[in-house]
């Protein structure tokens, strides 16, 4: 009740993560930059082992904040302009509460990708 659905029903944020290999393209073909270092970084953010049978609850819901908090830094400026600032609380919290609830899932691993160029 806080967000009118015809508002979410035309939220489109498109988020497109690149390849390494279409980063490299792209570089050559706009032809300013020769690329310096190019480095993948993947971090698992689960601190427990897959074999592991014991699901601490606690270590799961820091990770889900961490996460959380994550994703708002780069993502609260436009849902606050689209949606309001009431619900973004709520929205990290519940974000948070999905990712601790699901220690198997995928948003357990961090990747970065790291481009140094040089101007040609």
């Amino acid at each position: 009740g806080i967000v009118k659905e015809a508002d979410v029903d035309s939220f489109n944020l498109t988020i497109y993560l690149p390849y390494i290999e279409e980063v490299v393209e792209i570089v050559k073909k706009e032809g300013s930059f020769e690329i310096k270092q190019l480095q993948l970084f993947v971090m698992d953010t689960n601190p427990l082992s897959k074999d592991e049978k014991v699901c601490n609850k606690e270590i799961y819901m820091k990770m889900g904040n961490n996460i959380a908090n994550t994703f708002r830094a780069g993502l609260e400026p436009i849902l606050c302009c689209y949606f309001g600032d009431a619900i973004l609380d709520e929205l990290f919290r519940k974000c948070a509460s999905h990712v601790a609830d699901d220690p198997n899932s995928s948003m357990h691993q961090m990747v970065s990708l790291m481009v140094s160029l040089t101007k040609k």
